[in-house]
């Protein structure tokens, strides 16, 4: 996409651990095309931990906002929303550090940031057209939660319910669930059909009109 003067529609897709975030925005581009959309999945904005041990690093609360490279993920939504493409970083969760690699992400008509604290910063609701917040069981977002982490990161099962009491359910209690009143949206019982389809109706009425330019 060339640079213009129009503005990207930008949806903030937040919610807990395992809430079903990732469900919505594979919806979202399922119903628009994916060519019609740029997705910032803050998962990979952890901040680079090269300078720590990597027995160490396992120690970070990722669940914490201070775990996350705002600065570098607010330029890249700015690059974007300039009609700018993007070298999204990619996060290792085996290694608990920030891969060499990166994901080149083209502008698009419409931004999905997706990601526990995506409607956390300030600076990022401001730009976004639409705001959702995934709201879901505890007890169904830790089960999806100790399943991924085993199956896709290598974790074992009491590591995983360590980590859950230690950070993940009280850093959920103070700083996730409080955005869920800054949601335009909230989706109950997850990704459920008829809401998802609400939202993606709705997304798809807006961008009906725009061209790839």
């Amino acid at each position: 996409m060339n640079k213009s003067s129009s503005k990207p529609f930008v949806i903030g897709v937040a919610g807990g651990s395992g809430s079903g975030k990732s469900t919505v925005t594979r919806q979202v581009l399922a119903s628009i095309g994916p060519e019609m959309a740029a997705v910032v999945m803050q998962d990979d904005y952890y901040l680079d931990q090269t300078h720590i041990a990597p027995d160490e690093r396992h120690k970070t609360n990722y669940d914490h906002p201070d775990a996350f490279d705002w600065q570098l993920m607010m330029q890249h939504v700015q690059a974007l929303r300039r009609g700018e493409a993007i070298e999204m970083p990619v996060y290792d969760f085996s290694l608990h550090n920030r891969s060499s690699k990166t994901v080149h992400v083209k502008a698009a008509p419409v931004i999905v940031i997706e990601g526990l604290f995506a409607l956390y910063d300030a600076r990022l609701r401001k730009m976004m057209s639409l705001k959702i917040f995934v709201d879901t069981a505890p007890d169904v977002r830790f089960i999806r939660r100790l399943q991924r982490d085993i199956s896709e990161r290598g974790r074992s099962t009491q590591s995983v319910i360590d980590q859950y009491l230690e950070t993940v359910r009280p850093m959920h209690k103070q700083f996730i669930e409080p955005t869920k009143r800054e949601a335009d949206v909230i989706l109950p019982h997850g990704a459920n059909g008829p809401a998802v389809d609400i939202i993606t109706t709705k997304v798809m009425t807006l961008v009906r009109d725009l061209q790839p330019i």
